[in-house]
């Protein structure tokens, strides 16, 4: 199984996600609200992915 590395920046009220559309080939970036975070991702295949915070996250 090979799985699409997905770049996650957490703030405060919104998550923005970035990743490389597999079919395209191009960059995506996606601003999700906390409260759909979970649903967005319970939608996508499985992936990995590495998170940045920073302090008042």
């Amino acid at each position: 199984m090979v799985l699409t590395p997905v770049g996650i920046d957490i703030a405060k009220s919104v998550i923005q996600v970035h990743h490389i559309d597999a079919t395209t080939g191009r960059t995506v970036s996606k601003t999700v609200k906390r409260a759909s975070f979970l649903p967005y991702f319970a939608n996508r295949s499985p992936c990995l992915i590495g998170m940045e915070a920073c302090g008042g996250a």
